[in-house]
């Protein structure tokens, strides 16, 4: 049964700066993509980019497009990265352009309306990067499945201005986006040791935002000083933040309008950096009786209930687990009568904050070492609002978590405290294998006028 202690909110230190990857490394997952790239009978891929969908051509380069779209074309022996006018520049943040690894092509094309258009046609610059014939995978940021759409293997995600002259200069064009983004599969579905010093300090940053924002909110203060009292540390940002309550309390992705928090209102909002996102969902009350009558079981109907539920959600991520069995049981501890989840209970982030799950009805993909796992289980109700425990995770065997310990021996250390304070104070069922990347991990303070009051089982 849920019940409610005060504590402070853990502080287990602030993660020092890790590195970027370094050209080996970005060296290896060119190499990895082009074995990928072989196997499925691919002569060449490209790689799609714009500000919203930068994570595959990122994970690869360690570029990202700004403004524009770009696009990387990769053929065994060559690799072309085409950029427009203000992301021109900026390709240098790559190790492999530097080290001349990836060769760039200024296509103006790709630039914003109006800009500069000198230079080398689109078209030209493809054909320039991208032999003739022959079948090319194209990755955006989503494939299809049977169903969908009336041929998945070439529905593309690219905007047709690309899709077109790639079309007209290969003999076939093939979703190949699932080749990075695949569950079960994908390149960027499983990380390593550095991957997760970099995932902690994200989760840090967004999670070290939230905590300060959380103590900052009093009654009569408006979302637009809600928000800015997180003081965010510069990181990109992996979604808009969101700050949901009064008139917009039911629209949960909206942002700050200006808003006014008022006493017995719910709210929801988020922090999110490339690699994590934290969020939580409550009401802006000290206690029970500040709840609008119908709701004031919140706590042993709604919240508590939910933090039950969460804590058989960490002890199912451990490797092997298939994906549908936690499917399955999260419905089942959470019936949709009462809950509303809608979503799967669980997926994969990266620099995106989504980047699939293998957790959906039926699925019969294993949980896998490696994975960055958000606990993103999203409950609504029309009286009692909501509640979260969202936050980010890896799933670990132990090799993983030895090579952590060997590579980043603090991060480890506080991955295991986290663990140790969530299972001790919190009574929450956290296997070894789960490696809790961010000191609010499985804090859930239902009253956020009073946010000591924290859930415990």
């Amino acid at each position: 049964m849920a019940r409610l202690i005060h504590i402070d909110w853990p502080d287990h230190g602030t993660p020092a700066l890790p590195p970027a990857p370094d050209l080996a490394a970005l060296r290896g997952r060119l190499a990895a993509a082009r074995a990928a790239m072989a196997a499925r009978g691919l002569d060449a891929l490209a790689i799609y980019g714009d500000r919203e969908h930068a994570a595959n051509q990122c994970w690869l380069t360690g570029f990202d497009p700004r403004f524009e779209e770009a696009l990387l074309i990769l053929t065994p022996d060559a690799a072309h990265l085409l950029a427009g006018n203000e992301c021109l520049p900026y390709t240098r943040i790559s190790p492999l352009v530097v080290a001349g690894d990836i060769a760039v092509l200024h296509c103006p094309s790709l630039s914003l309306i109006s800009q500069p258009r000198q230079g080398i046609r689109l078209a030209d610059a493809i054909a320039q990067a991208l032999p003739p014939g022959g079948t090319l995978g194209a990755a955006g940021w989503k494939y299809f499945a049977a169903g969908e759409v009336d041929a998945p293997e070439t529905a593309l995600d690219l905007p047709a201005f690309l899709a077109d002259p790639l079309r007209a200069r290969a003999a076939r064009v093939h979703n190949a986006t699932d080749l990075f983004m695949h569950p079960g599969y994908g390149l960027r579905c499983t990380v390593g040791p550095d991957d997760i010093a970099r995932l902690e300090f994200a989760n840090h940053m967004a999670a070290s935002a939230l905590r300060r924002m959380v103590f900052a909110l009093r009654e009569g203060m408006s979302d637009f000083a809600a928000v800015p009292a997180a003081g965010l540390g510069g990181l990109p940002l992996g979604c808009h933040v969101t700050f949901a309550t009064g008139a917009r309390a039911a629209q949960g992705m909206s942002g700050p309008t200006g808003q006014v928090l008022r006493r017995g209102q719910p709210v929801s909002f988020n922090i999110c950096h490339w690699g994590a996102n934290i969020c939580r969902a409550g009401w802006l009350v000290s206690g029970p009786d500040d709840l609008p009558p119908d709701a004031r079981d919140y706590l042993s109907a709604f919240a508590g209930p939910y933090v039950a539920a969460m804590s058989a959600w960490m002890e199912m991520m451990v490797p092997g687990t298939p994906g549908g069995d936690v499917w399955d049981r999260m419905m089942a501890l959470l019936p949709h009568g009462t809950f509303g989840v809608t979503l799967n209970p669980g997926h994969l982030i990266g620099d995106d904050e989504w980047i699939s799950s293998p957790i959906f009805a039926g699925s019969d993909l294993p949980l896998r070492s490696g994975m960055a796992m958000q606990s993103d289980v999203i409950p609504g109700h029309p009286v009692y609002g909501s509640t979260r425990m969202e936050d980010g995770f890896v799933i670990s065997d132990e090799a993983l978590r030895a090579a952590l310990a060997a590579a980043h021996p603090d991060v480890a250390a506080r991955c295991a405290a986290r663990a140790a304070f969530m299972r001790d104070r919190l009574g929450l069922a956290v296997p070894e294998a789960l490696l809790p990347l961010a000191d609010t991990c499985g804090l859930v303070a239902p009253w956020l006028f009073d946010p000591h009051a924290v859930i415990t089982l």
